[in-house]
């Protein structure tokens, strides 16, 4: 019994020191994310450019999102490892090059059918209000904003397929246990698209070209450097590239069976934002508004969800593999724990600092204060949806970890379609015609079926320790409760009685004061709490630190 309680110990400290290496790596990719953001927001106006490149860069970007940290790397980690335990690695590494290739086969087709048909899908996803906004010509050859965002996504559409490859090599990495590299590797993607998009803003008028080009000639440069980054890690874990191609082989065919009908069985996130496309178009900015919201609370996603699901994802898929169930159910409670200590303080200081962060963030140059407003009040509603966005990572990961895609498709297809009923209601019909109606559809359906699919898991592997779970989240909200208070005071007292709203400092003193404060309360909370994942957090700082 002793064994076995430090065995769990042990499996919970790797998973913890993992998630830690990840969450730091994924810290600075969504930092340089936002920082790209804000140069958006600086040189192009939300109604104009922005609306323009948010919406072209939502379609390679929607294939992005469900092979790069959904689809393919999760059926990719869970096939590799059970060839490898089954039959060998010779075996496993020749899976890693038939899929290798035969991914880039099939993306180079999509690529080019959506370069063709860019046309025909922005008629689609644009409403004629999307297009309306546009009252004067936008100079350099493109008359509507609609001219312009099929330009965008032809230029944009290769990105898919450099990135999708990018996926594959980090589900192999993840899979021999490195995690740093993989993070990292979109880190480049930020910086590239960073550099060129600012260097194109001031070149391409030069040429005769939108200003906008530079950003998405980026953001496939990015794409081809988030790849490339990766190689030499995967030659020194012994992959070496070999031209196979099988439809025949069973272990691709597995892959093939996972990746097919679980679209949205691990992607319910990303359908729904797609899906959302449509309904956002209908007002002016409203697309850049939720564009640049989703970016914020994107980092905690990322820093949290994204760190906990890529570490906590191979380690199931040995326990399920070796069909060791108690092993996997503690896995399972102990990354769902871990998740909740975090995302739900984070989730709270988004909410009470929501407009503090946007202004901070955006508002400068193209973008003003109604644009801070707007995105504010969306950053808020999604506030609320991102302990169910993180831990519905997780529990997906559980299903596949076992190879069973069949739940998460049933239940994922019933939260798309009543997502898109919602927002039927609310913006076609007119019910509440506000962007906010839409994030808070999404919030809603992708929350219902983080909790049902937790309880069908529960079904399938048994008690997953859920009474430890409530228990926990009881001293969670306690604690993040007090911490938003003291952020909630601390920023009102800098916003309205010391330093106002107006300039670097206070606005840089605005957010970063109540996050420190907030921080320090929170710890102490969790310390008087006896919050024991909190300590498990700690001791890995204290380890890397001294």
């Amino acid at each position: 019994m002793e064994n076995e309680t430090k065995s769990v110990e042990q499996n919970n400290q790797g998973v913890t020191r993992a998630a830690g290496i990840v969450s730091v790596a994924v810290m600075g990719s969504r930092i340089l994310g936002l920082a790209r953001e804000a140069v958006i927001a600086y040189y192009f106006r939300s109604n104009l450019s922005g609306d323009a490149f948010y919406l072209a860069f939502r379609i390679p970007n929607f294939l992005r999102d469900l092979f790069g940290e959904g689809i393919l790397s999760k059926a990719f980690i869970t096939t590799f490892l059970a060839t490898e335990t089954e039959d060998g690695e010779q075996a496993a590494w020749n899976l890693a090059n038939r899929i290798f290739n035969l991914t880039f086969l099939i993306l180079m087709g999509i690529t080019v059918l959506g370069t063709a048909f860019a046309p025909a899908i922005i008629d689609v996803l644009a409403r004629q209000d999307f297009d309306e906004t546009l009252d004067t010509v936008d100079h350099y050859g493109f008359d509507t904003k609609v001219e312009l965002t099929v330009y965008l996504t032809q230029l944009m559409f290769p990105y898919l397929l450099f990135v999708s490859l990018a996926a594959i090599a980090m589900g192999l990495l993840n899979s021999k246990g490195r995690f740093g590299i993989p993070a990292c590797a979109s880190s480049f993607f930020n910086v590239s698209s960073l550099v060129v998009g600012i260097g194109g803003y001031y070149l391409c008028p030069l040429v005769g070209m939108h200003p906008v080009t530079g950003l998405a000639v980026g953001v496939f440069m990015g794409g081809i450097a988030q790849f490339v980054i990766q190689v030499p890690s995967m030659y020194r874990v012994g992959f070496r590239y070999r031209p196979l191609l099988s439809l025949r082989d069973p272990r691709v065919l597995q892959v093939i069976h996972l990746v097919g009908p679980a679209v949205l069985g691990v992607a319910a996130v990303q359908v729904n934002q797609f899906t959302n496309t449509f309904f956002i178009t209908s007002g002016s900015a409203w697309l850049t508004w939720i564009s640049r919201a989703y970016r914020v609370v994107h980092l905690p996603i990322g820093i949290f969800g994204v760190a906990i699901s890529t570490v906590a994802l191979p380690q199931l898929a040995k326990f399920a593999t070796a069909r060791d169930t108690e092993n996997f159910r503690n896995a399972l409670s102990y990354a769902i724990r871990l998740m909740l200590t975090l995302t739900i303080p984070a989730a709270v200081g988004l909410m009470v600092l929501s407009a503090p962060i946007c202004r901070f963030l955006y508002e400068r140059g193209e973008t003003g204060a109604l644009d801070t407003i707007g995105t504010a009040g969306l950053l808020f509603v999604y506030a609320f949806g991102l302990c169910g966005f993180s831990t519905l990572k997780i529990v997906t990961d559980g299903f596949y970890a076992y190879k069973d895609i069949r739940a998460p498709v049933i239940v994922s297809i019933c939260a798309v379609i009543l997502n898109v009923c919602l927002n039927y209601l609310f913006i076609y019909r007119e019910l509440f015609l506000d962007p906010r109606a839409v994030v808070f559809s999404t919030v809603l359906t992708v929350t219902l079926n983080c909790g049902v699919l937790l309880l069908l898991l529960r079904r399938k592997v048994g008690q997953l320790g859920m009474r430890q779970v409530g228990q926990l989240t009881l001293k969670i909200l306690v604690a993040s409760a007090v911490m938003g208070v003291v952020c909630w005071l601390t920023n009102g007292f800098i916003e309205g009685d010391w330093l106002g709203t107006e300039g670097i400092v206070p606005r840089v003193t605005s957010v970063f004061a109540p996050i420190g404060l907030g921080l320090i309360t929170l710890a102490g909370m969790y310390k008087l709490l006896k919050v024991s994942e909190f300590e498990d957090i700690l001791n890995v700082f204290k380890r890397r630190l001294f």
